[in-house]
């Protein structure tokens, strides 16, 4: 017999169900089914089509980005406003580029702002070109060379009317989904036990792909860190045979923010982690980890602004924001997701105390705010933050790899904590998990 409790839950479940026949769009076909520890992904890098610089000639009323690639590639380009964008797709390319090659060219009078490069769905590359002021693609195409090719993106400077025409009307066919979206959901693979009474921990490295999220001023990216981690921490949680776990992603791609909870809930999560290591405005000061749980208030300001900035992790890969339907509503889904934030609560404390003595905490380690992350009303969720590349201190630990090793290590003493805590009547199908 199952407890009201899990009646509720699955109950919820199966409400959603019937909205997931829909198109999923933001979660690359295969990126959970394509483990980053087989030797396949080295050898499908080496033949792939390289990018191996790229310059920029930007003026007052044109601008011009021109890749070197080893060859050719065929590329479509399209515009997304609010904010305004340039977008190029490709087939795979490897971006063997410096870190900072992106940042604005120097000089003031031009409309070029940052552009960004990197994986965007499996066989897929983007290119994203911020707009200081609205401007149309003149010309987009590959220029056969003698050593190569070079990718050709010219742009002319327009008005707000004719942007919008042109952002209205796009530049690519929807054969592969519509402009600024990605395929559909697939069924995420499972790793260590089969076992489906054991509890399923989904964790998610944040951002990947064409997002970097975070970066230092010598090139360490955040998704690099947290990817490093995730891995860490999946190896440790399969080794110990007492979970299934799943990430969210394998590699390094894009995926958008509704597509990692997606997968979680399809897959009846028991628990979500996601990992971050930002940076914070406030200056190299502040340190230490933080563990944020969803809300709909902020505790604070910082934990506003950080959910705001993260909050924006499709529109800085060229993905139109949407916000997920609501998808339940009334006394059932209100209970749901208050037991689900109790739980997440709950997890949140025991990843403090896991921390004492092993991980430097912030000075105001549990926080809240409106993460798109954590807005899963049915799995208990938890962000993350490692440490903040904004101090110099916390950058050098979080790339230290005997350091990676005893913050999972603690977190994974968190993870064993929180399911034993919880009687069998509250775990998933009414069975008792191995603590």
């Amino acid at each position: 017999m199952y407890t009201t409790t899990e009646i509720q839950r699955r109950l919820v479940r199966f409400a959603v169900a019937g909205v997931l026949l829909l198109p999923l769009w933001g979660f690359p076909v295969g990126a959970a089914a394509t483990d980053g520890r087989t030797g396949d992904a080295a050898s499908r890098q080496a033949s792939m089509v390289r990018a191996t610089a790229v310059a920029i000639d930007a003026r007052k009323d044109t601008a011009r980005l021109t890749f070197t690639l080893t060859a050719g590639v065929e590329a479509k380009a399209f515009l997304l406003e609010r904010p305004d964008r340039v977008i190029v797709d490709l087939p795979e390319v490897n971006f063997q580029l410096p870190k900072n090659a992106g940042r604005p060219p120097a000089g003031k009078g031009h409309f070029i702002g940052s552009f960004r490069f990197g994986l965007f769905a499996p066989e897929r590359s983007r290119v994203v070109i911020d707009l200081r002021e609205p401007a149309l693609v003149g010309r987009v195409e590959t220029v056969r060379t003698a050593t190569g090719a070079e990718l050709v993106i010219e742009l002319n400077k327009a008005t707000r009317a004719a942007y919008r025409k042109a952002a209205l009307r796009p530049m690519v066919d929807s054969g592969d989904g519509l402009p600024g979206q990605q395929p559909d959901t697939p069924k995420a693979v499972t790793h260590g036990p089969k076992n489906e009474a054991l509890p399923l921990v989904v964790i998610d490295p944040g951002h990947g792909g064409i997002d970097p999220g975070a970066q230092t001023g010598d090139g360490v990216l955040e998704k690099d860190v947290v990817f490093a981690f995730a891995q860490r921490l999946r190896d440790m949680l399969e080794a110990s045979g007492r979970y299934r776990v799943m990430m969210t992603r394998t590699t390094d791609t894009f995926i958008a923010l509704g597509a990692r909870t997606r997968v979680a809930r399809q897959a009846g999560a028991d628990l979500f982690i996601s990992i971050h290591a930002d940076t914070l405005g406030s200056g190299g000061g502040v340190r230490g980890a933080t563990i944020y749980t969803g809300s709909d208030l902020a505790t604070d300001l910082e934990s506003a602004r950080l959910a705001d900035k993260e909050n924006l992790a499709d529109q800085i890969a060229g993905v139109e924001a949407t916000e997920d339907p609501d998808e339940i509503v009334g006394i059932l889904a209100d209970l749901t997701k208050r037991e689900t934030r109790t739980f997440s609560n709950s997890f949140a404390g025991n990843v403090i105390d896991s921390f004492k003595g092993t991980v430097l905490l912030n000075k105001n380690p549990h926080r809240s705010a409106g993460f798109r992350v954590l807005k899963a009303p049915d799995v208990p969720s938890v962000l993350v933050e490692l440490g903040y590349l904004s101090s110099a201190k916390d950058a050098a630990l979080l790339v230290s790899d005997e350091w990676q090793k005893n913050a999972a290590n603690a977190l994974n003493e968190a993870i064993s904590r929180y399911f034993s805590q919880r009687s069998p009547t509250e775990k998933a199908g009414g069975v008792a998990f191995s603590p």
